[in-house]
């Protein structure tokens, strides 16, 4: 059976953005094709080194990532969903080194994230590991027989270094021992993805609301309390317009309330638009959308709060001894081809 594979990074803390544009689709991806196809929403907690972190809370962090997939609906029941760490599949760091040695070192080079992150870092602090990522993500994509990754816009370039990389491998062992991903577009396709959607910043929301931002006004995280989180509504960057109309290009911050309201209740955004088109008082909407997001907050710590860390590693013992039998087998059907096993 075919692979739809993701997964989000644990070292940051997710934001309200995050939620709502990663966490529910997948989860509703996941539960609409798991049977049709094998669901892997792992951690790539490997890849989490390549920028600076605190390792001292590294792996409680991890543990309460998963928990956030399971407060957001995940049914860890499904026999076809695995939940899983890549650093616990010894695998995927053994298929990066394979892959490393049939990547071009142009190719990787070219990659656009690293050129962006790389400039944001002193010298000293840039890793081998930061310029590998999109091959340990390719050997993370390649052993599960992964056709659907969906993943974000900044991430498109990898998938297709993956593709290209495992095409490679292909041709030139003459067998089709990767199931190559499908094209960006057949990803955004499969995925309704189409129009996209991106929560934006609450203090400049021409930008997405980034975990990774420093001003803490800009974003509300999936931890804050719920009255701090109202107060970041409440003084929301918005516009001089005077009315209230969904206008992602001349008013980003209105329009992003008013997104923002409809994920968070699961109502049509029409439904909201047509509520408030026209209106003139930004503080009733600010106050509205405030309310959704607290009692949301609260709602959604609640189910975190009941869930201990013995019942997140049940879960991950049974996801990772699927993940190794799964990833062992495409390894060792590897290591044959390229002389390693007979």
């Amino acid at each position: 059976m075919q692979t739809i594979l993701t997964g989000i990074r644990t070292n940051e803390e997710p934001t309200i953005g995050n939620y709502l544009g990663s966490y529910v689709p997948m989860i509703n991806a996941a539960h609409q094709h798991a049977g049709e196809f094998e669901i892997n929403m792992f951690i790539p907690d490997l890849h989490s080194f390549t920028t600076p972190i605190n390792h001292a809370d590294f792996y409680d962090q991890t543990l309460k990532g998963i928990k956030y997939y399971i407060a957001a609906g995940l049914d860890i029941d499904n026999p076809h969903i695995h939940v899983y760490r890549n650093s616990h599949v010894p695998a995927h760091a053994e298929l990066c080194w394979i892959l490393d040695c049939f990547t071009y070192f142009g190719e990787a080079a070219r990659m656009t994230q690293f050129k962006e992150k790389s400039a944001e870092l002193k010298e000293n602090a840039v890793s081998v590991g930061l310029f590998n990522y999109p091959i340990l993500m390719a050997a993370d994509i390649l052993l599960y027989n992964s056709k659907y990754v969906p993943l974000g816009e900044d991430q498109f370039q990898h998938l297709e270094l993956c593709r290209d990389v495992a095409s490679r491998f292909n041709r030139k062992f003459k067998q089709d021992i990767f199931t190559i991903p499908v094209s960006e577009a057949e990803q955004i396709k499969f995925m309704g993805l189409e129009n996209g959607l991106r929560i934006r910043s609450l203090t400049d929301p021409s930008k997405k609301m980034s975990k990774s931002s420093k001003a803490e006004k800009s974003k509300i995280s999936l931890s804050d309390d719920p009255k701090t989180a109202a107060s970041k509504i409440m003084s929301a960057t918005t516009d001089s317009v005077g009315k209230i109309s969904f206008d992602m290009f001349n008013q980003p911050g209105i329009s992003n309330l008013l997104q923002i309201e409809a994920l968070i209740n699961n109502v049509p955004l029409q439904d909201v638009i047509s509520t408030w088109a026209g209106e003139t008082h930004y503080g009733d909407l600010k106050q509205k959308v405030a309310s959704s997001v607290s009692e949301f907050l609260e709602d959604f710590q609640g189910k975190v709060a009941q869930i201990s860390d013995a019942d997140i590693e049940k879960v991950l013992e049974k996801g990772e001894a699927y993940a190794n039998e799964v990833a062992n087998a495409k390894l060792y059907a590897v290591q044959k081809l390229v002389g390693l096993r007979r």
